[in-house]
């Protein structure tokens, strides 16, 4: 095992990392998928530390009333017991003064005994004001000034504790997603010792930075990206860092995004067809794509890492073997999912009085309850859907999702979704978390997935579900394209669409036409007329999406494609 405090040549800095349930550093997709990350490239051995934000109030906990209304409560978790407090205490400068910062550190250990020390930030400290003692409280809380003052925090104190740390040696700093691009100024600043230079950077000083940094964009539109007014900017970085800036990415606003983008040698997106959508974006930028994955030895069940272990001896050290499950007899698939799928039933029943039945085909859809995710598609022809499940076999749905508490749209979805338990067989899982996601990705039978397109960058949930072998009934966006194989590995909703097309004002009624005659006449009669079909579906399911979609398959491309760290060995850097 290494130790801890070895020099790594990797930071992966993300303002949230999922790294255990029980630690509510993570909102959704995007942190899980940082932590599975760092998961991974803790079982490949990478050189590696993580960096991100302490969330003592985490994100929030969700509870539902009687009507499916969300309210949120700061959650309450014994941060002793996963993380360590360090001594090293840096200050970072805001609005002019300086906030003191101190880090936790959370050891990932990999199946080979490679540890990956992630730190997590702290300005809860005697020393500042009772305000700067909040700025690392709450994910995605608060104003725009508030999270302004996080992302000081992550990028200008996480470069200066790694520094304080004696990580001060690191060959490639990743950026996972734009809160992170502030650190490109603190790189800057080391390069000028801090010297003003009348608000101008050399050109080689910008080039000897951007060959240090990776940045990964996941979002598909422009509202999506982290913009400050200038006159914020101006008040919390002061006039010297906002002259670095207007030196690194067009005059005005403080686009995070765009100071990413001139801050990285290395820039991608998180799959093939959000690689094209973030190009048409921003043109100028050469933008590769390398498309998420998943940590396959997190998200089986189970069940169904008892049957990999008995047939599939080195799945956990080497994903891509799981192509071999195409030989796995159909009856043990069939079993190890029944077992799943017996165990969501209970929780749902148990949490909701739905009356699931465990015979009943099931339909999972769980991700951030937001407009564009498109929750209630399914349910736009209710009584279509009623004549469905008498004529050819009834449904069950369990929907789960937080809505952030500033969304009304999002929270009025959740609220629409739980009108519906009076027409159709429908439970709403309060407080979707890690925990709740495992059991949903792999007790359903079918995985449900709605976006506008094209504004699904990636999305990994049908991803997790496919390491349980369950096949996606999905729209032709983010991952999907790729991973979609009609009859084989699940079906479509719909036709592909141009990624740069504008939106159609008929696209939600096609969609959802085409949702129903795919239940109708396929999804349906495979599964309660033609289960040997639906089995040999799962097993490709597994076989294909499975044995590609995961985060060691992810991080060698990183390894190879954006780190090259190869490259830096051969030059005995």
């Amino acid at each position: 095992m290494n130790h801890p405090n070895s020099r790594a040549q990797v930071a992966y800095f993300s303002m949230e990392i999922g790294l255990n349930p029980l630690m509510p550093t993570y909102a959704g997709g995007l942190g899980v998928l940082a932590g599975d990350t760092i998961h991974s490239a803790a079982d490949l051995g990478v050189p590696m530390v993580g960096v991100t934000l302490l969330h003592r109030r985490g994100y929030f906990y969700q509870r539902l009333d009687r009507t499916g209304s969300q309210s949120e409560e700061p959650v309450a978790w014994a941060i002793p017991d996963y993380a360590e407090p360090l001594e090293p205490r840096v200050f970072v400068e805001i609005e002019g003064r300086a906030v003191q910062v101190r880090a936790w550190r959370h050891l990932v250990t990999g199946m080979s005994g490679h540890t990956i020390p992630v730190y997590l930030l702290d300005t809860d400290l005697p020393d500042n004001s009772p305000w700067d003692r909040t700025i690392t409280d709450s994910l995605y809380g608060g104003d725009a000034h508030y999270r302004l003052c996080q992302e000081m925090v992550l990028g200008f104190g996480g470069f200066a504790l790694l520094r304080a740390l004696g990580q001060d040696h690191i060959y490639r700093y990743h950026l996972n997603e734009g809160h992170a691009a502030l650190l490109v100024l603190a790189l800057i600043e080391a390069e000028t010792r801090g010297e003003p230079g009348n608000g101008e950077v050399p050109p080689e000083v910008i080039e000897k930075v951007r060959e240090h940094c990776v940045f990964t964009t996941h979002t598909p539109v422009p509202a999506g990206h982290d913009q400050f007014p200038a006159d914020l900017a101006h008040r919390v970085l002061g006039t010297r860092r906002c002259d670095l800036v207007q030196a690194c990415q067009h005059q005005g606003a403080l686009n995070m995004t765009l100071l990413a983008l001139r801050g990285s040698r290395f820039i991608n997106g998180v799959a093939m067809r959000h690689g094209e959508v973030s190009h048409s974006l921003y043109p100028g930028y050469p933008i590769h794509s390398i498309t998420n994955g998943v940590h396959a030895v997190a998200w089986a069940s189970p069940a169904f890492q008892h049957l990999y272990d008995r047939h599939l001896p080195d799945w956990r050290y080497d994903h891509l073997s799981l192509r071999y499950a195409i030989s796995i007899p159909g009856t043990e698939i069939w079993a190890a999912h029944r077992e799943a799928k017996l165990a969501l039933v209970d929780v749902v029943n148990r949490e909701t009085n739905a009356g699931f039945d465990r015979d009943v085909f099931t339909i999972g859809f769980a991700r951030r309850a937001t407009a564009y995710k498109r929750g209630m598609l399914v349910f736009r022809d209710a009584e279509r859907l009623q004549r469905l499940g008498k004529q050819v076999g009834p449904i069950q749905f369990v929907f789960a999702g937080k809505a952030h508490p500033q969304d009304q749209d999002g929270k009025d979805v959740i609220r629409r979704i739980h009108a519906m338990r009076g027409q159709l067989s429908v439970a709403y899982l309060a407080n979707y978390d890690m925990t709740l996601a495992r059991l949903l990705c792999a007790g359903v039978d079918v995985w449900l997935n709605t976006p506008l397109p094209p504004m699904e960058a990636s999305g990994t949930s049908g991803m997790k579900a496919a390491m349980n072998g369950v096949p996606s009934l999905s729209v032709l966006d983010g991952w999907w394209v790729e991973g979609h194989i009609e009859g084989v590995t699940g079906w479509s909703i719909g036709e592909k669409i141009d990624a740069c097309a504008p939106p159609s004002e008929d696209l939600e009624a096609c969609h959802a036409a085409a949702l129903y005659d795919k239940l109708e006449q396929q999804v349906l009669p495979c599964f309660y007329h033609d289960r040997d079909r639906f089995i040999d579906i799962m097993k490709h399911t597994i076989a294909i999406n499975g044995a590609f979609f995961n985060t060691q398959r992810m991080v060698g491309q990183y390894l190879r494609n954006a780190y090259r760290l190869v490259d830096q060995t051969a030059n005995g850097a």
